[in-house]
């Protein structure tokens, strides 16, 4: 039997600090929307970090990887872990709030450890992560309630878009984890953010054309620098960190310390109420999330032993 993947401190670092910078990136997302289509603030985000984090690379002197196999799963994981979430995220933010997206983010912890159980076997699905997931499922469908299913409209869409982005998460971990792990994590993060912008950017201009730059406020800049350098950039260069050590289901446990970090910004900076209901259901998906994780049963269980 595989030896199972563990989270050290570390690496529990990394996801706090991921927590905190994407947890920023749900605001910065909805000031941006505010001057551009949904389409341009994505070309607008992975250009930006690609940018930052190959300046890093060549200043680095890192070395490049010459197959083109790696280059090819650069563009499908690029594709999958970061273009398509990034739009279903933007795209649903036009209809939800800033913090009821970080929310819905959270059921990427969820996801992940189901795709990681049925691609690796250091990441096994066991009962306890089995109830976990259960729980976090009822969260889920607490979160969302049943108008969602017998009145479906925008809104509703905006829901089932953040779900569908958490999903392409999930399996872009996995992905990453197979593929991207034995190079230079900065390498990896330049590669797969470049494979989205290979797809976006084309998108944005077509549909859009070039941006108005002259036409964005101080503050719609401010976002679009926090979401390049610091959401994107920065965040994968720990996410990668994460992976190679922790494993790819463990990693999409960043999202539990996204929420609070997206309901505080949401409600101090724009003023964002939620349903009772909301914070039901992410009791029971954070619930979930300790399950999977494990650590709490185990200390509790050693207490009572003791």
């Amino acid at each position: 039997m595989a030896e199972q993947k563990t989270i050290s401190t570390a690496a529990w670092i990394g996801l706090g600090l991921m927590g905190l910078f994407w947890g920023g990136s749900f605001l910065a997302i909805e000031l941006m929307l505010r001057d551009m289509p949904f389409e341009t603030l994505v070309a607008l985000r992975v250009s930006g970090g690609a940018i930052a984090l190959w300046t890093y690379v060549i200043l680095a002197r890192l070395e490049l990887p010459r197959a083109p196999k790696v280059w090819l799963a650069f563009l499908v994981i690029g594709a999958v872990n970061v273009a398509a979430p990034f739009s279903l995220i933007s795209w649903g933010q036009q209809y939800i709030t800033s913090s009821l997206a970080g929310i819905l983010n959270a059921t990427t912890a969820i996801f992940g450890p189901l795709v990681a159980a049925i691609v690796f076997a250091d990441e096994r699905l066991g009962a306890r992560k089995l109830a976990g997931v259960f729980l976090g499922f009822l969260g889920v469908a607490t979160i969302i309630g049943l108008d969602a299913i017998h009145a479906f409209d925008l809104t509703s869409a905006g829901q089932m878009a953040l779900i569908g982005a958490s999903l392409c998460y999930a399996t872009g971990a996995a992905l990453a984890r197979m593929h991207l792990t034995d190079m230079p994590l900065e390498v990896s993060a330049a590669g797969m953010i470049t494979g989205a912008a290979v797809f976006m950017v084309p998108t944005a201009l077509i549909t859009h054309g070039w941006p108005h730059f002259a036409t964005f406020s101080h503050v719609t800049l401010g976002a679009w620098a926090y979401i390049s350098l610091i959401s994107t950039g920065l965040a994968y260069l720990l996410l990668f960190r994460v992976i190679k050590s922790s494993g790819s289901g463990n990693a999409t446990l960043v999202t539990l310390g996204v929420v609070p970090v997206s309901v505080i910004l949401g409600a101090v900076v724009l003023g964002e109420t939620l349903a009772p209901s909301t914070y039901v259901g992410f009791g029971f998906l954070a619930l979930g999330l300790l399950v999977i994780d494990g650590r709490l049963l185990r200390r509790i269980t050693a207490r009572k032993s003791a």
